[in-house]
């Protein structure tokens, strides 16, 4: 198997690091952190370089600011929270090019830390622009990626800037590609996969890679609708993926074909609207009325959940049960975390809102693993090179 390259391939001391992480946290209207689950994942290579005596440039994206300045997007109060877990001072640079960031850098002594600002303030960052990744570049002497949950992305500060310096691997993406890679490569069994989330069409590649390593698959969430609704139930007005019937009926016949136990809902908590006072109830499937909106998986089908979970040795999870944001409808989810969590098995959480979830219910150190990448968890999963991990193997 291939091998990335690590930390300490290289040599940092005193040398001007620049450091890709993924800070792309919730910030509320306040300037307020929502979630600094991925903050806390990039310490540790961090510290490493502080403790080397690296000087740290750390780059990052936050949401979708079209390439252009935003400060509903900026990453200044990202920087007061690092700076409150480092228990250090964190300079916060204004911009991430141009002459007077770079004087600024060049002004830095080894063992500190700045974050430059919103690489997607710049429209040639998702569009890999060449000059753009070279004005990265040219602000440090060494590259390294620990940003995980974009390794997908072909983006300048991922692809292109490894193009001009030394390069490897930092300490979250090592544990990300072993943790992950051993679900493909030795999981025990028995293997389960929970998988919830929208659409099929995101994960369908996915789903069949899984087919060739799981014992049982559990379906939930607004992924289960299409799957009942392919079957020919009526699901009211819940959130369906019409053009995933014939993917959904497909993963069904070849889970069928491997003997692969497939868990679909038997009951699920609906309401006619989604909003904090909606009126919950529980239907078995088949029953829903027309205006009826499927939100959350039923206690039924928690049991069949908990029934199918009884024995295994390695659990993935991936996609919440039902509409988490509003607290009627995550009882499902939250019965799954207990249950995962109370058991004496590999546990790992395949990252994006499911790794939100179990955070935000204090429940972060109950499982084995939490990936902090959900498309790019998926696509190693599923077997694909990721763009941005393509650099760092030796």
């Amino acid at each position: 198997m291939k091998q990335l390259k690590t930390l300490e391939d290289l040599i940092v001391r005193g040398k001007r690091v620049f450091c890709r992480v993924d800070f792309n946290v919730p910030v509320d209207a306040q300037g307020r952190v929502g979630d600094e689950l991925r903050i806390a994942a990039a310490l540790p290579t961090i510290n490493y370089l502080i403790r080397q005596g690296a000087i740290v440039i750390l780059a990052s994206h936050l949401g979708r600011p079209d390439g252009k300045p935003n400060d509903k997007y900026s990453l200044e109060p990202v920087a007061v929270v690092l700076s409150e877990l480092l228990k250090r001072e964190v300079f916060f640079l204004h911009d991430s090019v141009g002459d007077d960031i770079k004087a600024k850098v060049m002004d830095m002594k080894p063992g500190q830390v700045a974050l430059l600002e919103n690489l997607r303030f710049h429209a040639e960052e998702e569009a890999n622009d060449a000059h753009f990744a070279k004005q990265l570049a040219g602000l440090a002497e060494v590259y390294i990626d620990d940003a995980f949950a974009v390794s997908h992305r072909a983006h300048a500060s991922l692809v292109g800037v490894p193009k001009y310096l030394p390069h490897a691997a930092g300490k979250l993406i090592q544990s990300e590609v072993a943790r992950l890679n051993g679900l493909l490569t030795k999981p025990e069994h028995p293997f389960v996969a929970v998988i919830g989330g929208a659409k099929i069409s995101d994960k369908i590649d996915f789903m069949h890679s899984l087919l060739e390593k799981v014992d049982t698959l559990v379906v939930g969430g607004a992924m289960a609708n299409t799957f009942l609704a392919a079957q020919g139930h009526a699901m009211g007005k819940s959130v369906l993926d019409k053009a995933g019937f014939d993917a959904a009926m497909g993963i069904m016949k070849l889970a069928e074909r491997k003997g692969i136990h497939v868990v679909l809902p038997v009951d699920v908590v609906v309401a006619d609207k989604l909003a904090d006072e909606a009126k919950p109830r529980t239907v078995m499937v088949g029953q829903l009325d027309a205006g009826d909106i499927a939100l959350d998986i039923g206690p039924m089908t928690t049991t069949a959940i908990n029934t199918a979970l009884h024995g295994a040795k390695t659990i993935f999870w991936n996609g919440t049960m039902g509409y988490t944001e509003i607290k009627a409808f995550s009882h499902g989810s939250l019965n799954l975390a207990k249950k995962i969590a109370g058991m004496k098995t590999q546990s790992v959480i395949g990252g994006g809102d499911t790794a939100g979830f179990v955070d935000g219910i204090g429940m972060h150190d109950d499982f084995s693993f939490i990936s902090t990448g959900g498309g790019a968890a998926l696509e190693l999963l599923a077997g694909k090179d990721l763009s941005a991990l393509k650099p760092l193997y030796r």
